[in-house]
């Protein structure tokens, strides 16, 4: 009889080891099979078990991955193997990560998993950039948004908020400030733009709605967190 496997959807973080949960850790050193995305910082990898079967499923913008529904039933394969997988996820598994697929399929196949939060790059990488997402005076609210797709979003009601935190937006820069300006953000509005947060090689570019296509032009920004707001210019105040 074939043991009971069980899948694992874990949020690796922002992407350093030491902004793992402690459950995420233990997990990765227990795993018996991990099918994790290409953003996934290899550093991590070095926790799991020599015997551990390793799959990289892609995910990175612009370079060919395997469909979705390749990787829901790669899944629910191991997992009716009887092994312990943990499919491991950039950030927070329920944030943009296309959880809902990958577990609608183990429910249909019977098999059990459990979800495990990660700490969101859209939430880790401005507090690694000293950068508060709220204050009482520049900041009473904010959004987080992908600019997977520009066209889902209501750029002028985006523009009124307080506060904007943008993924996977690299490519679309030059686009997003564009269209905040034409619905009448500020053109001064402060923009950071945080590549690789909390790794060795993270990164920052500081400028405004205005200047940022300019100070950024011919540098690779993927992948970047970009925040837009007045609490982006508080960078000066609280490091």
């Amino acid at each position: 009889m074939t043991p009971a496997g069980k899948v694992y959807l874990v949020g690796a973080g922002p992407g350093a080891v030491d902004h793992l949960t402690l459950r995420a850790h233990r997990l990765l050193t227990q795993a018996q099979a991990l099918v994790h995305d290409a953003l996934v910082d290899e550093a991590l990898l070095d926790l799991l078990p020599t015997h551990c079967d390793r799959i990289n499923v892609g995910k990175r913008g612009g370079q060919p991955s395997p469909p979705q529904t390749e990787i829901d039933q790669r899944l629910v394969t191991l997992c009716q193997q009887g092994l312990q997988v943990v499919r491991l996820k950039s950030g927070d598994p329920f944030i943009f990560g296309r959880t809902t697929s990958e577990i609608q399929a183990l429910k249909a196949a019977g098999c059990a998993f459990e979800v495990v939060p990660g700490i969101s790059s859209a939430l880790g990488a401005p507090l690694l950039a000293g950068i508060p997402l709220t204050d009482p005076v520049l900041g009473s609210n904010f959004a987080v948004l992908t600019a997977h797709d520009l066209d889902l979003h209501n750029w002028e009601a985006l523009a009124q908020l307080a506060t904007l935190v943008i993924l996977m937006g690299g490519r679309s820069l030059p686009a997003i400030c564009q269209r905040l300006i034409h619905w009448r953000k500020r053109p001064d509005t402060p923009v950071v733009i945080i590549r690789r947060a909390s790794q060795p090689q993270q990164q920052i570019w500081e400028g405004t709605l205005l200047t940022i296509v300019q100070h950024t032009r011919g540098e690779s920004l993927s992948p970047c967190v970009i925040v837009v707001g007045e609490v982006a210019g508080l960078r000066p105040y609280v490091q």
